[in-house]
């Protein structure tokens, strides 16, 4: 036996040493380990038709990102031990279920590191704080918009008056792309509600077109010299600041504060004004604007004529003209999604030989990560949107191709993809002769992005406070499914099945209107315990909690 440890001191080795030597002591330790994880992993355990997706959704998804991203922070094919600003942000959002207490943790840690002037590091290193400071124009937002994820969905408003001091350290020059430094704790401190207002109000920076200034790179850090004159404008940066006011605005006017809450609501009326009248290429949104006025991710281009996150945030953000995005996700249906190769590219064509220069991305190889293969990250929000949109075929179509299980179904498959078939990897190349191949995996916000889609946009399962919404979004051979839901310390068994099965209709298929099958199902019914719940208005689909330490049964039937 290989024992491996660490101790401050000598005395503390031994000690170490006298508890796990012995094969008993290292049973208890193993027993703890599996403990833990059995109880963290079993916040959501769900019973589906699909078992690739049991398997992820039920283990796989959480521990990765629980593991590697907010612990470990590094990986086989990235290694790096930093905190991320926008990246770990993005990775506790999909605790709210297992650990919200890590989700509240993080927010704050977060939060002292920003500057007083309301940008952030955009990567720093525990825990001495060394990290650079960037023109990156969406690493801030991520903090209010997290904030608000974990506020609406646990009720802990106390988070929002928990003081946190700001860092100090000098401003970027314009010219200045980033520099690497260890700032200063700040005398001065505020509120988390204070550290959101202020990143909201930094990012109200905008460009000739009244789009938001991109900088050195918004999510897509590839992108880095689109806006590197200060001018540059991005499309997708202005759809994540609509839904960042429209929900910030909304919990300000839940705290009194009217003012911050009609600056969001005019700030973000007048931007959706601006993206549908400069953004809009005709068949689906543009990407950006580079520093010079000209225009990315449109079909004047000979590259990145269309990238996906521009129109599967018109839907996510709830702010694009209701037709346009429809029709911007059917671009993103025809020109994006490879059914041949089963791929959803994050832009295409990529970047290759044209005077297009938008930074780093150009020097992949086209069809590789961001330039032009599937970039696992974004192809979730398609899917996310596609549901959102009510269209669950197309939906589903994508989560299965997404999903790693189903590239390893057999021995030509494994070859193919060559990396493990049970974590989500960050990309998959879309360049022959590699098309189809996996790339980095275990250290990527995918596997987040894809635990939200499977139990909430999907499953349906949606936390709110003290109850619990459920709104599926199921294949049509769905008959029915359970969820087992852990509330602190009491278990909720819920069954959702059909409500109308036609008799002697094939397996799945049920009864709707027009006599066609039904996909989207809506709550009928609702029972807890054997006693039907108020199912009226905004009670629709949900089922009260209680932590009493008794479990409990609830049925849910969908028309």
């Amino acid at each position: 036996m290989l024992l491996i440890g660490a101790a401050g001191t000598k005395h503390d080795a031994h000690q170490l040493l006298q508890r796990f030597s012995g094969p008993a002591g290292a049973r208890r330790a193993l027993e703890a380990v599996w403990a833990h994880w059995n109880h963290v992993l079993g916040a959501v355990h769900l019973e589906t038709p699909d078992s690739a997706l049991n398997v992820l959704a039920n283990g796989w998804l959480v521990y990765q990102t629980l593991s590697c991203r907010y612990w470990g922070r590094s990986g086989h094919y990235q290694s790096g031990g930093a905190y991320g600003f926008r990246d770990q942000l993005q990775d506790t959002m999909a605790l709210i279920h297992a650990t919200p207490w890590i989700a509240r943790e993080h927010l704050l840690r977060s939060a002292e590191h920003q500057f007083r002037e309301g940008d952030v590091q955009h990567w720093w290193h525990p825990p001495g704080g060394h990290g650079v400071r960037t023109h990156s124009s969406d690493d801030y937002l991520w903090l209010p918009y997290a904030t608000c994820r974990y506020v609406l969905s646990t009720g802990d408003t106390g988070v929002l008056d928990e003081p946190v001091p700001f860092l100090e350290g000098r401003e970027l020059d314009p010219s200045e792309e980033a520099y690497y430094d260890l700032p200063q704790r700040s005398t001065d401190v505020a509120s988390l509600y204070e550290h959101c207002a202020r990143a909201i109000r930094h990012g109200l920076r905008f460009g000739r077109h009244g789009l938001p200034l991109m900088g050195t790179g918004d999510w897509n850090d590839g992108m880095n010299l689109v806006g590197r004159e200060g001018k540059g404008e991005s499309v997708w940066l202005a759809w994540f600041l609509c839904e960042n006011l429209r929900l910030f605005g909304d919990l300000a006017r839940g705290r009194g504060d009217d003012d911050l809450a009609r600056l969001c609501a005019g700030q973000a009326e007048e931007l959706r004004a601006n993206i549908e009248h400069h953004a809009w290429d005709g068949g689906w949104y543009r990407r950006a604007y580079f520093d010079d006025g000209t225009p990315l991710g449109s079909s004047a281009n000979d590259e990145c004529r269309i990238d996906s996150i521009s129109q599967s945030w018109a839907v996510l953000s709830g702010a694009g003209d209701r037709l346009r995005a429809h029709e911007a996700m059917a671009a993103v249906d025809r020109l994006l999604v490879k059914r041949d190769t089963g791929l959803v590219k994050l832009l295409d064509p990529p970047f290759d030989i044209s005077a297009l220069e938008p930074g780093y991305i150009k020097g992949y190889v086209p069809g590789i990560r961001e330039n032009g293969g599937q970039y696992t990250h974004a192809a979730i929000w398609a899917a996310m949107a596609f549901a959102e949109m009510g269209e669950v075929e197309p939906a589903w179509e994508l989560f299965s191709m997404l999903n790693p299980i189903h590239h390893g179904s057999n021995a030509a498959d494994v070859d193919l993809y060559k990396v493990e078939p049970y974590v989500v990897c960050a990309d998959v190349y879309a360049s022959p002769p590699h098309t189809g191949r996996g790339g980095w995996t275990w250290y990527t916000g995918a596997a987040g992005w894809m635990y939200r889609l499977t139990v909430e946009t999907l499953i349906g399962l949606h936390l709110e406070v003290d109850k619990l919404r459920l709104a599926p979004l199921i294949p049509k051979d769905w008959r029915s499914y359970k969820i087992h839901y852990r509330y602190r310390d009491t278990f909720y068994h819920i069954t959702v099945t059909r409500a109308k099965i036609r008799p002697g209709a094939p397996e799945g298929e049920t009864e709707g209107p027009g006599d066609e099958r039904v996909e989207e199902g809506r709550v009928r019914r609702v029972t807890l315990d054997g006693a039907d719940l108020d199912q009226t208005g905004p009670l629709r689909g949900t089922i009260p909690l209680a932590n009493d330490r008794r479990d409990h049964h609830a049925q849910v039937e969908l028309d």
